[in-house]
Formats: structure tokens, sequence, C-alpha cells
């Protein structure tokens, strides 16, 4: 954490190794609930971002969040100078409870912001599908990659500034360029096979149940399938240890009452099939160990 009384000094600093006089396109990184609510305020941080816009320093200010919808509402109602943020799009995540794709979304075109997208591949998740569905992106395109389904499902909203897509090889950035340069934004049958997609993904899964949200009936009103889910889905991705995910089971847990994680609900075992306590504590352990936040109660 910078101290306010270094927070001027680091940003000439920045400006100083870029070899430039402003920015661009400038944000805070990493923002959710706990990092917002302490040093963000604490420092002062849009107030000085207010500053070096009005000095010609900063063009757009922004940032890049990992929380949910309710959390980026408050801060964007906060914040009517913010003009984009960058957020976690893509057609795995659009739906998923943690990252909240959608209603994140919605909340930053609600406040006439622009869209900054990263993990439209999900850190390479989505680039190496199943044969099933691999053969039906075939079906309608021969040529087509598992990437360019994903990226350009990412780019084909309203308001998407721009979609930062990682890439390791000279063909992977042809391949981006070759699809993006006469963009073409999906047609319902290639969205339909997305949805076909992701449910061969979640055939993949470690801990599978078509009963998951059974569990959400327990008496702390806990979404405990979205607990499973989520850690399902980290343990599907090629580097586990950097999934998005990890961002999110800190500002999760902090809305309910913390003696869930403790609970028996054995009661459910026979309804998904496998043994609910051990694999909730094997899902929370996993995302308090390598999140990213830290989890100094």
């Amino acid at each position: 954490m910078v101290p306010e009384d270094k927070v001027e000094e680091t940003f000439n600093t920045q400006l100083q190794k870029c070899g430039v006089e402003y920015f661009d396109y400038y944000l805070l990184h990493n923002l959710n609930r706990f990092i917002y609510e302490g040093q963000v305020k604490e420092t002062h941080l849009f107030e000085y971002m207010r500053k070096w816009k009005e000095e010609g320093k900063i063009h757009h200010i922004g940032f890049s969040f990992h929380d949910d919808a309710k959390t980026l509402d408050k801060i964007l109602y906060e914040h009517s100078e913010v003009e984009f943020v960058q957020i976690v799009i893509n057609y795995y995540d659009w739906d998923e409870l943690f990252i909240q794709s959608k209603k994140c979304y919605e909340v930053i075109r609600k406040h006439n912001c622009k869209v900054v997208v990263m993990e439209p591949v999900k850190g390479g998740t989505l680039a190496r599908v199943p044969e099933a569905a691999l053969d039906k992106m075939h079906e309608l395109n021969a040529l087509a990659t598992p990437s360019s389904y994903a990226i350009r499902y990412a780019s084909s909203f309203d308001g998407v500034l721009t979609v930062l897509s990682g890439m390791s090889n000279m063909e992977q950035v042809r391949d981006n360029v070759s699809y993006m340069e006469n963009f073409e934004s999906l047609n319902n049958k290639e969205r339909e096979v997305l949805d076909f997609t992701k449910k061969e993904i979640m055939k993949t899964w470690k801990f599978q149940s078509d009963n998951l949200e059974l569990m959400d009936d327990n008496k702390y009103s806990v979404p405990l399938s979205h607990i499973i889910r989520a850690y399902n889905s980290i343990m599907i991705q090629p580097n586990p240890g950097f999934s998005a995910e990890l961002n999110y089971y800190k500002s999760f847990r902090s809305d309910y009452d913390r003696a869930f994680e403790t609970a028996d609900y054995s009661r459910f075992n026979d309804q998904v099939g496998f043994d609910v306590n051990a694999t909730l504590k094997e899902a929370i352990d996993y995302q308090v160990k390598n999140s990213f936040q830290s989890y100094v109660d």
C-alpha cells in the first residue's frame, strides 16, 4: 500500500518511467469492497485522479473490479468521474454468482461508462474446449478457433472499449487479429454453440451433481452451491492458482454469518452424491489459502 504522502510521487514516477506527459487511460487496480473502503478512501486516490485529470495528466479515469454488482453500483454512484471499468466477461462466467459478469456489465452501462474486458478466454480455459463442443464450432465455421468464439462473444456487447486477450505466440496474435479486423458479432446459432460448450465444460467438473442448488436451502441461507461451482471452475483452469475466482471468496463470505463455514451439511450427501462437508471444506480452504486477498480477521 502506498501511503498518501507518496501518492503524488508514485504517479510522477509512473509518468517518468513510461516516458510520457499524460496517460490516456489510467485505472486503479483490483477494487473490491475492502480495498475501496480501505486504502482507496484513506489515501484519497479518486481525488488525486480528478486533480491529475484537471492538470491534463490523465485523459480518462477508471478502475478494474473484482466484487459483486452491488458494490460496483455503490462505487460508481459515489464517483461520477469514472469513465470506464475493467471487468471479467466471458460466456462461462456470464451468470456465475461469484464473478457476476452480466450484473456488473449492466451496472456499468447504467452509469454510462465504457467496459474494458479482461479474461475473455478465462485464463486459457475457453481456448481448449471438449471435443463435442469443438465439433459444433467447426460445423458452423471450419476455420474458427475456440478462442475466436470466446473473444467475439466478449466483444459483442454495447459499450465495450477494448478486449484484453492474453497471447503467448505469433500464431495467437494472427488468430486474434484475423477475426477482429473485420469484426462480426455472434449470431444466434453461434450463441447456442457457446451455451452447449459451457455445459460440456461443466461435465469435467470435479464435483458434479444435478442437485447442487438443494444445498442452498440451509439455515444460514448461504448459496453453498456457488462455492462449489467456483471451486469446480478453478480446478478446470490451466493455472488454478491464478484463477479469477480467487478474488471473490472474501467478499462472498462477508455477506453471511461465518458460522456457515463449519456447520454440518451431511443431510445433503445423498441428494448431491458426495460428502458435502468434506467438499465444502476443500473448496473453502483452497480459496482462502490461494486468495489474492488478505484474510486477516
